[in-house]
């Protein structure tokens, strides 16, 4: 399919340069003598007039001969004028068709051998130096890439065609390209800016954007996040040094847990406190210092609202959540032992009215509940 397209490019361009010499342009024919091109329609009036010595007036000029169109040539000629037909004029410069077409032949078989050669060098940094797939893919495009940039100026010089003809669309490549790699210098910058304060480091574990991971990898224009599903969430540099990002072990490992929990009314607070403390007491990783707390937090509609807090320490997400989830078991087997009520919502209705209610059971559906019954 690549080859196919070229050959459609190399066609495309050949038919253009055949429209733009049908459409008009500058027809050169050999002289006999010299064998120099020169432009037809020209007189040379110093040969015809030598010898004569007398100026021909205008009157007695003779009419300029008809430039013969392509189609009058013989075929020779018409290739010649094809090949050398003058494209365009770029910065002064005449840029021809015989040019375009060595330009792009180099090219392409330039690219076909950079392309072979990267093949060749990644291949054996792999099977030969034994460097992983991904560092000698890098390598491999990096060096396909300068040997690209240098096929295209060898083959730019080879046909003739000086550099200074793409200093204006260099120039507008240049712009081009700053406008479009603004996020990718951004987030280089960024990179570089985390690996020297180091707000965040390998294995920290933060939560950014409502996800919560640890960090598995610093890179020049991202940063690697396990979540604690085993998934990789790649996230651009920038966003930890624009958005609010929360590292739970930036200075140190330890973090403090929350369990909350509702009894209901009537149960023994001081009981209730003793035994959230024996709880987080007997759990072999939460911290005995700082001592574990408990507050009771508020009058609740249906309930009375205590909370535990306790510190330990955490390498992982799930660290935390699996501590808390122990405590919650060994909370409720505890209560159930001492017969404390872990409350549920509950509602009272109240009926208000000025006399009794009348309830009355009509016949027909007394009827029907008799059937079913039956």
């Amino acid at each position: 399919m690549r080859l196919d397209m070229i050959r459609f490019n190399v066609l495309g361009v050949l038919w253009v340069a055949c429209l733009a010499a049908l459409l008009g342009l500058p027809v050169y024919a050999q002289d006999d003598e010299a064998g120099e091109p020169v432009e037809t329609g020209q007189t040379e009036s110093a040969d015809a007039d030598q010898g004569t010595g007398d100026e021909a007036s205008p009157a007695e000029t003779p009419d300029p001969e008809p430039t013969p169109s392509i189609f009058e040539q013989d075929f020779g000629e018409a290739v010649s004028t094809i090949w050398n037909a003058t494209l365009f004029n770029a910065g002064g410069t005449a840029i021809k068709l015989n040019q375009i077409i060595i330009a792009l032949l180099v090219a392409i078989i330039g690219l076909w051998l950079a392309k072979l050669f990267t093949g060749f060098i990644t291949t054996r940094l792999v099977r030969v130096k034994k460097v992983n797939e991904t560092v000698a893919f890098t390598i491999g495009k990096v060096i396909y890439y300068i040997a690209a940039a240098m096929v295209l100026l060898i083959a730019m010089q080879v046909a003739g065609i000086p550099t200074t003809v793409f200093t204006v669309l260099g120039g507008a490549l240049a712009i081009g390209v700053g406008f479009g790699a603004q996020n990718l210098f951004n987030n280089l910058i960024s990179g570089i800016i985390i690996l020297t304060e180091k707000p965040i480091r390998r294995r920290d574990i933060v939560v950014i954007d409502d996800m919560e991971g640890q960090v598995a990898e610093i890179g020049n224009r991202r940063t690697r996040i396990r979540t604690g599903d085993g998934i990789d969430v790649l996230v651009p540099n920038s966003k930890f040094l624009e958005n609010n990002v929360i590292n739970w072990t930036l200075y140190d490992a330890k973090i403090r847990g929350r369990v909350e929990v509702g009894v209901a009314y009537g149960s023994p607070v001081k009981l209730v406190r003793e035994l959230l403390l024996k709880v987080t007491g007997d759990h072999d990783k939460i911290h005995a210092s700082p001592e574990p707390d408990v507050l009771f937090e508020a009058f609740g509609d249906n309930t009375l609202n205590f909370s535990v807090y306790f510190w330990t320490e955490v390498s992982r997400p799930m660290d935390l959540r699996k501590i808390e989830s122990d405590v919650r078991f060994a909370i409720d087997e505890l209560f159930h032992e001492q017969g404390i009520t872990i409350a549920f919502p509950q509602r009272d209705v109240h009926l208000d009215t000025m006399k009794p209610l009348e309830v009355r059971v009509l016949p027909g559906q007394a009827g029907i509940h008799e059937n079913e019954t039956e």
